[in-house]
């Protein structure tokens, strides 16, 4: 089971049954441990095929993560940082719930704000200010 949070205050469950797991010889600590037992672990969820997951969600997830979903519809991570396994799977399924929490945010919309009028004063008082330096630089036969 992993959980991801919405923009909403609300949790997005997905079911064990969704995602899968596959462990695999990876580099990273452990010495000569590492050649023997497969720590590095890839967690893979098919985004495309999920039933927690409503259409606009989907296209929300593949738009914004499309370089990291494969061609079936798939997204994988894997991770290779502990020397255990169960501390792979664990840290793997937090990196695939914090990708697809920053992928489902949707951004506040930007409001409008209107410059204040002292402030457009201010400009083209400092523009007159300018103006009048620049025109007494200029000598007398340029008039």
């Amino acid at each position: 089971m992993l959980e991801v949070q919405l923009d909403d205050g609300t949790s997005l469950v997905i079911p064990e049954d969704e995602i899968s797991f596959s462990a695999s010889r990876g580099s990273g600590p452990g010495g000569q441990h590492v050649n023997v037992t497969a720590s590095r672990v890839t967690v893979r969820f098919n985004v495309l095929h999920s039933a927690v997951l409503d259409r606009r969600q989907k296209e929300r997830i593949a738009s914004r993560l499309a370089s990291r979903i494969s061609s079936a519809g798939e997204l994988a991570v894997s991770c290779a940082d502990g020397r255990s396994q169960h501390a792979n799977r664990r840290t793997a399924l937090q990196r695939l719930a914090a990708l697809l929490t920053h992928a489902l945010h949707t951004p506040r919309p930007r409001t409008k704000t209107k410059t204040p009028a002292a402030q457009k004063r201010k400009r083209l008082d400092d523009k007159k200010k300018r103006a009048l330096t620049k025109r007494n630089r200029r000598s007398i036969s340029d008039i």
